[in-house]
């Protein structure tokens, strides 16, 4: 749809009779620290011009702009230019606390919290003028923030985890298509070569095709009605491919249909990972070699890295899966920044992460002696790093690795 705005030529135009250019907070600021400087009540000001000091006040208070031969009049009462009134900026410190907690409680946020707005008067302490504006400031720090993260998604995260946490993160129905994927193409033990992704793909229809033309931020491309997988070319991801197209493939044997908002987007995106994971690392061989190292005493996510030729966080997701189910460990998993923020977490051993009133967790900062932040601080960053540590819900034992 296209739109069209029609406007009069400028000399045509009627001129406005107020003083748009201004800004009528600053302006009204102006004015009232010219007038108590000069010593003159709005009534004194009012019979010079002749109009009423409740208009005056009005002005003053940035509820109604002057017409522009008022404006005129009150630069000359107040020795100064029209041009000099209309400075946005507050004439004083004081002026611009008040005019900033005006402009804060008159923002749809502020009202938005129900709370009664306080007016800044002579008597309040230039002090508490300074809190008050300090808060202010902080709260929009936060409305922001929650803004780049919308509401309803850090709530849909919220609960995509608790259902996560109630089923021990381990999810039989998807287990069994994974399972049943790999009977197909007779697939017994080892790792999950291309070869063999490319004989699922095969198997459900698919074409695999590696194209040097995809948008850069590209992982997959799927042409349902052609059957055909288009990924970038090996050199130009780090992504493993094999996870790519499983996670494609995912899609069609979980019958995942367009999800109808943000929250069925997040689950969908949550099951294709699990999928893909279930495959490259399958329940059958993956529980029992981890079933033997747990009767060792000697479980190590590096051990089943090595042995499904996948990432160490791939591996670490995937203990998750198959800990709590198979070897009745309660487990919790943390991806963070450096800095100690959280990117995704997932906990049902009791470990009390950090979290915003919605219940996210998302962009919360972890404490800097968990082991997660202590990695960070190991000489060799190549190795993964082991430590106890005592929390106020316990003692865990974690492995870390950058």
């Amino acid at each position: 749809m296209r739109s069209t705005t029609s406007r009069e030529p400028a000399e045509t135009r009627p001129r406005s009779q107020h003083a748009v250019a201004g800004d009528a907070l600053a302006l009204g600021k102006r004015l009232r620290h010219l007038r108590r400087a000069a010593g003159l009540t709005l009534t004194d000001v009012a019979d010079r011009l002749d109009v009423s000091a409740s208009a005056l006040s009005l002005i003053e208070n940035g509820r109604r702009e002057p017409k522009l031969s008022l404006l005129a009049q009150l630069a000359d009462v107040y020795g100064t230019s029209p041009a000099a009134l209309l400075d946005p900026a507050p004439p004083t410190r004081r002026d611009a606390l008040e005019m900033a907690l005006a402009r804060f409680q008159a923002a749809e946020s502020f009202e938005s919290l129900g709370i009664p707005a306080v007016k800044a008067s002579k008597r309040m302490p230039t002090e508490v003028l300074e809190s008050l504006v300090g808060l202010h400031e902080a709260l929009r720090e936060v409305h922001a923030e929650r803004a780049a993260t919308p509401e309803y998604a850090r709530r849909a995260n919220a609960r995509l985890r608790d259902e996560m946490r109630r089923r021990g993160n381990y999810f039989g129905e998807i287990e069994r298509a994974a399972a049943e994927l790999l009977a197909a193409i007779d697939h017994d033990s080892g790792p999950i070569t291309h070869h063999a992704v490319e004989r699922m793909a095969s198997h459900l229809g698919f074409t695999i095709v590696h194209r040097a033309d995809l948008p850069g931020s590209t992982r997959t491309v799927t042409d349902l009605k052609r059957r055909r997988i288009f990924l970038p070319q090996p050199s130009a991801g780090t992504h493993d491919s094999r996870s790519l197209v499983l996670q494609a493939l995912g899609h069609v044997v979980l019958g995942h249909d367009a999800p109808a908002d943000y929250a069925e987007f997040l689950a969908h995106r949550v099951d294709l990972n699990y999928f893909a994971a279930a495959v490259l690392m399958p329940e059958r061989t993956a529980v029992a070699l981890l079933r033997q190292a747990k009767a060792r005493k000697d479980i190590a996510i590096e051990d089943l890295r090595d042995a499904y030729a996948v990432s160490y966080e791939n591996a670490a997701h995937r203990f998750t899966n198959l800990a709590t189910e198979h070897l009745a460990i309660p487990v919790h998993f943390m991806r963070i920044s450096a800095d100690g923020t959280i990117y995704k977490a997932y906990s049902n051993d009791g470990v009390r992460l950090p979290a915003d009133p919605t219940g996210a967790i998302e962009g919360q900062r972890v404490c800097r002696y968990w082991t997660a932040r202590q990695v960070f601080t190991r000489p060799d960053p190549s190795i993964a790093y082991q430590q106890y540590t005592d929390t106020s819900g316990g003692t865990y034992w974690c492995t870390s690795v950058i």
